[in-house]
């Protein structure tokens, strides 16, 4: 079969593998990869772009720099119809943009306008969403800020974890892709400008965001728990005791809306099950909680805090 055109895909983590695969399937010539290599000190969970590609034969290059002039020298020298981003974590300067005959597009895990920037799943998590989505969209220079191409949204239930939900968005991406890219493919394609106003963005999270602060609620804990729970890097407070400071890590959560047994935050278990109480009058079952990185059950936390763990 003829191929419908030809790409240049810039991709990484689990939306790339599979939105790469949306383009193959529909006959897409890709002439080129761009990916990145993987970070040692990263948790690596997620499938491998650039094995993916590999099985395709499609060549593929892993820049440190992505606005590097013999990147720029290459792409012209394909002169690609189209320029596809799938969770590409860099940004492309105008040079690259431009490249492309029939215009650059990118898949990004919200519903912009809202969530631009940086790892939306896990703001949206954090925030209580009800929702999210995928949204595929034309690249301008400012990031997630060009018209809206195709958009699809999926819930976000009260004790989904971000990295339940990325699996959620994948699958909307592909959705996304495959709703707009016959149109793509032909040049007729439907496009909504976006009104930023209406949106917001944010930037990266660090390890060191996932603490806790015990002067929150119930949800607003729970939020966050989930947001960085495994594989991200996980909430965390630091304990002190006979041992000195340790970090204690509260990996997963239940949230029912359950009344606190005690009036002040503590951590404590009750009938076998783990249990933080929090000052607005709530508590929340902890799921799994480790203590410098060592899976904590109920006979090991007594041993080391005996009753509860009390938070001022």
């Amino acid at each position: 079969m003829k191929p419908a055109g030809r790409a240049v895909v810039f991709a990484y983590h689990d939306v790339g593998a599979r939105c790469l695969s949306m383009l193959l399937a529909h006959d897409v010539d890709v002439a080129l990869v761009v990916t990145h290599r993987d970070d040692p000190d990263e948790n690596i969970f997620f499938d491998s772009v650039a094995g993916l590609a590999g099985l395709a034969g499609i060549p593929v290059v892993m820049p440190d720099d992505p606005k590097a002039p013999a990147l720029l020298d290459r792409l012209l020298a394909i002169a690609p119809d189209w320029l596809f981003s799938f969770y590409y974590r860099r940004l492309l300067g105008q040079a690259i943009l431009d490249t492309p005959r029939a215009g650059a597009f990118n898949l990004h895990g919200s519903l912009l306008p809202k969530y631009r920037g940086r790892v939306p799943i896990n703001w949206a998590v954090l925030h209580g969403e009800s929702e999210t989505g995928a949204t595929l969209h034309r690249m301008e220079l400012k990031p997630d800020a060009g018209a809206l191409v195709s958009q699809r949204r999926v819930p976000i239930l009260p004790n989904d974890t971000a990295y339940r939900v990325f699996g959620k968005v994948v699958v909307a991406a592909e959705l996304a892709l495959e709703h707009a890219l016959p149109g793509i493919l032909r040049g007729d394609i439907e496009e909504t400008p976006l009104d930023l106003s209406a949106g917001s963005y944010f930037g990266g999270r660090r390890p060191e965001d996932g603490r806790i602060s015990w002067h929150n609620g119930a949800w607003s804990i729970h939020n966050l728990i989930r947001a960085v729970a495994p594989p991200y890097p996980g909430a965390f407070c630091d304990v002190s005791g006979d041992a000195g400071e340790q970090r204690l890590q509260l990996l997963g959560s239940y949230y029912r809306g359950e009344p606190a047994r005690g009036d002040r935050a503590r951590i404590y278990w009750e009938r076998g099950r783990c249990h933080a109480d929090c000052v607005d009058g709530e508590r929340l079952l902890l799921t799994s909680l480790a203590l410098d990185g060592v899976l904590l059950d109920e006979a090991a936390f007594r041993a080391r805090f005996g009753e509860e763990i009390p938070f001022n």
